[in-house]
């Protein structure tokens, strides 16, 4: 292999980083792209050697303004991206072995997070992964710290969490973790299993991922880990590499949702401090007054102990408040914090034992009273009284003509309650009790 071969292989070197919430726009990635090329062809010519030291540190310098945004010294590309098309492992049967463990979590739990992060990608390719107790492997996993032996070292504590190596000879393939990091196999720390299954793309020759909801997203956020299905837009970058396979338990991969699709649904929206929150699936984008653009999160990324899908939220301003509705528990969160004692069973507000899920749900300011849609029929809950209203439930239609007989999504602003129906929403004034405008539900995203 040329120097040159080597300097461009260790381009690719990638390095997780934990990260805020809230990230800035990536700027132009042929820019970037080109930028780090050619400085790292200059050094290595310069200081042969040191290549490395202008990909990791000036590299993610150059990437964003706040190094801190971005966990990985590659730039990032649209959609998912192969590093090389021609780098990826010639057989289907790769060998990997654990060389040591962190003090974070018992060797069993380690073991299995390794395993369950490979399955995720030989279960919709045709690879399969064989462990080593001994010896070389094709890919080496370790836990290290500061400088652990590959002159790429790690920082210490919240800083760079793994780094992989993509396929190839010698060290292609080997994944480090940091040992200063705490590893966990829940939602707080990092969890392992979501760490070791992003950097084993990056092994298998997959670069980052532009898509939010993608495994190969530049930026950690923590997924439900015990039924997780890997994300269409992985699934379609890997399958460029290795083609797919024939075992996949999961044919139906969780894509992430277009804001501006014109058939664009939403499960549910409540404002939160002059914010909105819009749920779509596993995220929710946030609409503020003062920014440019809604920003999509993942839901568990914010609220890890909150299910994936949620299916009504409220505010409630008074108390500094917002409920979120899921199947037959709701949750209760001043500002961004779930409060103690929740969830809650719907049967607390009063519901029937027998409902299963609310709709919909919207409080009114103005008469003190929360509404709640199930089905073609809505409820009226009094706050002040923590008790449902007499001579409910009754059917949506009586009550809210034109906005037809079944509700999504709904909340309310400035006199009027917006009414969400498929790709539909309806703009209802409060005071005349009439539908003023029909609006498509993609307009909430400035669509």
């Amino acid at each position: 292999m040329s120097i040159f071969r080597v300097s461009l292989s260790l381009l690719f070197l990638c390095i997780v980083n934990a990260l805020p919430i809230t990230r800035n726009r990536l700027p132009d990635q042929r820019t970037l792209t080109a930028y780090i090329l050619r400085d790292a062809e200059q050094r290595y010519r310069n200081d042969e050697g040191h290549a490395e030291d202008t990909i990791q540190h000036k590299g993610l310098t150059e990437v964003t303004e706040d190094q801190n945004e971005l966990r990985c010294g590659v730039p990032d590309i649209a959609e998912y991206a192969i590093i090389e098309k021609d780098l990826k492992w010639a057989s289907a049967i790769i060998t990997y072995r654990i060389v040591n463990y962190t003090p974070d979590l018992p060797r069993a739990d380690v073991d299995r997070a390794i395993k369950k992060a490979l399955r995720v990608w030989s279960d919709v390719t045709p690879l399969n992964f064989t462990r080593l107790r001994s010896g070389t492997a094709d890919i080496m996993v370790s836990f290290g710290k500061k400088e652990h032996g590959d002159y790429y070292p790690f920082d210490g504590p919240n800083g760079l969490l793994a780094h992989a190596f993509p396929p190839g000879d010698k060290i292609g393939g080997d994944t480090h973790f940091d040992d200063d990091e705490i590893f966990t196999n829940d939602y707080k720390g990092y969890n392992l299993f979501i760490v070791a299954a992003h950097e084993f793309g990056h092994a298998l020759g997959l670069d980052h991922s532009r898509d939010p909801g993608s495994l190969m997203y530049p930026v950690y956020s923590y997924a439900e880990t015990t039924n997780f299905i890997l994300p269409d837009d992985d699934v379609q970058g890997i399958q460029e590499l290795y083609g797919p396979g024939n075992k996949d338990p999961n044919p139906k991969h969780p894509k992430t949702p277009e804001k501006c699709d014109p058939d664009l649904e939403i499960d549910a929206v409540t404002e939160l401090r002059g914010e909105k929150f819009i749920f779509k699936d596993r995220f929710f984008w946030r609409v503020h007054p003062q920014m440019t653009d809604a920003e999509l999160v993942l839901t568990k990324s914010f609220w890890p102990e909150l299910p994936n899908k949620i299916d009504a939220a409220y505010e409630y301003p008074q108390k500094d408040l917002i409920f979120i509705f899921r199947g037959k528990k709701f949750w209760a969160l001043n500002g961004y914090d779930i409060i103690d004692d929740y969830p809650k069973k719907l049967y607390e507000l009063g519901f029937p034992k027998t409902l299963k899920s609310v709709d919909a749900a919207v409080h009114n300011d103005a008469t003190g009273k929360t509404y709640f849609f199930t089905g073609e029929k809505y409820w009226s809950y009094d706050e002040e009284s923590m008790s449902m209203d007499k001579g409910f439930p009754r059917l949506i239609a009586d009550d809210f003509l034109g906005i037809g007989e079944k509700v999504d999504a709904a909340y309310r602003r400035n006199g009027y309650i917006y009414f969400f129906n498929g790709p539909v929403q309806f703009e209802y004034s409060i005071w005349s009790k009439k539908v003023t405008r029909l609006l498509k539900t993609n307009s909430i995203l400035w669509c």
